[in-house]
Protein backbone atom coordinates (compact mmCIF):
# COMPACT_ATOMS: atom_id res chain seq x y z
CA UNK A 1 0.00 0.00 0.00
CA UNK A 2 1.06 3.34 -1.15
CA UNK A 3 1.47 6.17 1.45
CA UNK A 4 0.98 10.08 0.52
CA UNK A 5 3.98 12.23 1.45
CA UNK A 6 2.83 14.88 4.18
CA UNK A 7 4.59 17.90 3.82
CA UNK A 8 4.02 21.05 6.05
CA UNK A 9 5.49 24.70 4.99
CA UNK A 10 5.90 26.70 8.30
CA UNK A 11 6.62 30.52 8.95
CA UNK A 12 5.58 32.96 11.19
CA UNK A 13 2.15 33.95 10.24
CA UNK A 14 1.16 31.96 8.01
CA UNK A 15 0.04 34.62 5.74
CA UNK A 16 3.00 34.73 2.64
CA UNK A 17 6.00 32.38 2.47
CA UNK A 18 4.19 29.16 3.59
CA UNK A 19 1.47 30.00 1.54
CA UNK A 20 2.99 30.65 -1.46
CA UNK A 21 4.81 26.96 -0.80
CA UNK A 22 1.35 25.51 -0.09
CA UNK A 23 0.47 27.52 -3.66
CA UNK A 24 3.18 26.30 -5.50
CA UNK A 25 3.63 22.32 -4.03
CA UNK A 26 -0.09 21.73 -4.67
CA UNK A 27 0.34 22.76 -8.67
CA UNK A 28 3.34 21.21 -8.98
CA UNK A 29 3.77 18.30 -6.92
CA UNK A 30 1.68 15.19 -7.79
CA UNK A 31 -1.65 15.01 -5.81
CA UNK A 32 -1.57 11.68 -5.61
CA UNK A 33 1.68 11.05 -4.00
CA UNK A 34 2.11 14.08 -1.42
CA UNK A 35 -0.58 15.74 0.74
CA UNK A 36 0.47 19.25 1.57
CA UNK A 37 0.09 22.00 4.09
CA UNK A 38 1.14 24.89 5.33
CA UNK A 39 1.13 27.04 8.66
CA UNK A 40 2.37 29.16 11.13
CA UNK A 41 2.96 29.70 14.61
CA UNK A 42 0.85 32.32 14.76
CA UNK A 43 -2.04 33.33 12.55
CA UNK A 44 -1.55 36.54 10.80
CA UNK A 45 -4.42 36.54 7.89
CA UNK A 46 -3.26 35.72 3.92
CA UNK A 47 -1.58 38.52 2.92
CA UNK A 48 -3.43 40.06 -0.54
CA UNK A 49 0.17 40.97 -2.12
CA UNK A 50 1.10 37.13 -1.61
CA UNK A 51 -2.36 36.37 -3.78
CA UNK A 52 -1.41 38.85 -6.61
CA UNK A 53 2.18 37.65 -7.20
CA UNK A 54 1.34 34.28 -7.52
CA UNK A 55 -1.41 34.72 -9.64
CA UNK A 56 1.03 36.91 -12.16
CA UNK A 57 3.04 33.40 -11.91
CA UNK A 58 -0.82 31.39 -12.64
CA UNK A 59 -1.17 30.18 -9.20
CA UNK A 60 -4.21 31.08 -7.36
CA UNK A 61 -3.89 30.91 -3.33
CA UNK A 62 -6.77 33.29 -3.01
CA UNK A 63 -8.95 30.08 -1.57
CA UNK A 64 -6.28 29.29 1.24
CA UNK A 65 -6.51 31.00 4.35
CA UNK A 66 -3.90 31.47 7.75
CA UNK A 67 -3.75 28.69 10.21
CA UNK A 68 -2.06 27.54 13.47
CA UNK A 69 0.33 24.49 13.39
CA UNK A 70 -1.68 21.26 13.87
CA UNK A 71 0.11 19.13 15.78
CA UNK A 72 -1.28 15.91 14.55
CA UNK A 73 -0.12 16.63 11.21
CA UNK A 74 3.06 18.08 12.68
CA UNK A 75 4.00 15.03 14.09
CA UNK A 76 2.38 12.49 11.15
CA UNK A 77 4.52 14.74 8.72
CA UNK A 78 7.15 13.10 6.76
CA UNK A 79 8.95 16.58 5.59
CA UNK A 80 9.19 19.71 7.69
CA UNK A 81 10.67 23.21 5.92
CA UNK A 82 10.79 26.15 7.75
CA UNK A 83 11.12 29.22 5.65
CA UNK A 84 12.18 31.54 8.25
CA UNK A 85 14.04 31.53 11.62
CA UNK A 86 10.97 32.34 13.51
CA UNK A 87 9.06 29.33 12.34
CA UNK A 88 12.30 27.16 13.09
CA UNK A 89 12.94 28.66 16.62
CA UNK A 90 9.21 28.05 17.78
CA UNK A 91 7.65 25.26 16.35
CA UNK A 92 7.43 21.88 18.09
CA UNK A 93 10.61 19.76 18.40
CA UNK A 94 10.97 18.17 15.33
CA UNK A 95 11.49 14.21 15.97
CA UNK A 96 14.60 12.79 14.63
CA UNK A 97 12.46 10.96 11.72
CA UNK A 98 11.13 13.58 9.98
CA UNK A 99 12.90 15.24 7.65
CA UNK A 100 13.70 18.84 8.27
CA UNK A 101 14.67 21.19 5.80
CA UNK A 102 15.02 25.28 6.59
CA UNK A 103 15.19 28.13 4.41
CA UNK A 104 15.79 31.97 6.26
CA UNK A 105 13.80 33.80 3.92
CA UNK A 106 12.67 37.34 5.05
CA UNK A 107 9.38 38.07 5.44
CA UNK A 108 8.01 40.13 2.08
CA UNK A 109 5.19 41.62 4.24
CA UNK A 110 7.76 43.86 6.24
CA UNK A 111 9.09 45.45 2.82
CA UNK A 112 8.86 48.65 2.30
CA UNK A 113 9.07 51.73 0.36
CA UNK A 114 6.90 52.24 -2.93
CA UNK A 115 3.81 50.24 -3.88
CA UNK A 116 5.79 48.96 -6.50
CA UNK A 117 9.58 48.46 -4.23
CA UNK A 118 7.38 46.19 -1.97
CA UNK A 119 5.43 44.07 -4.51
CA UNK A 120 9.03 43.27 -5.74
CA UNK A 121 10.38 42.10 -2.05
CA UNK A 122 7.16 40.02 -2.49
CA UNK A 123 8.03 38.92 -6.05
CA UNK A 124 12.16 38.28 -5.21
CA UNK A 125 10.83 35.36 -2.70
CA UNK A 126 7.84 34.00 -4.40
CA UNK A 127 10.64 33.18 -7.00
CA UNK A 128 13.35 31.52 -4.35
CA UNK A 129 9.77 29.68 -2.95
CA UNK A 130 9.51 28.35 -6.50
CA UNK A 131 13.04 26.99 -6.77
CA UNK A 132 12.65 25.40 -3.22
CA UNK A 133 9.69 23.52 -4.44
CA UNK A 134 10.63 22.94 -7.33
CA UNK A 135 13.67 21.07 -6.15
CA UNK A 136 11.30 18.54 -4.18
CA UNK A 137 10.27 16.68 -7.19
Amino acid sequence: MFLMKKIYFLCTGNSCRSQMAEGYAKAFLPQNKFEIRSAGVEVHGLNPDAVKVMLEDGIDISQQYSKKIDLGYFKSSDLIITLCGDAKDKCPVISAETQHLHYPLADPGNAVGSYEERLDVFRNIRDKIKKIVLSLE
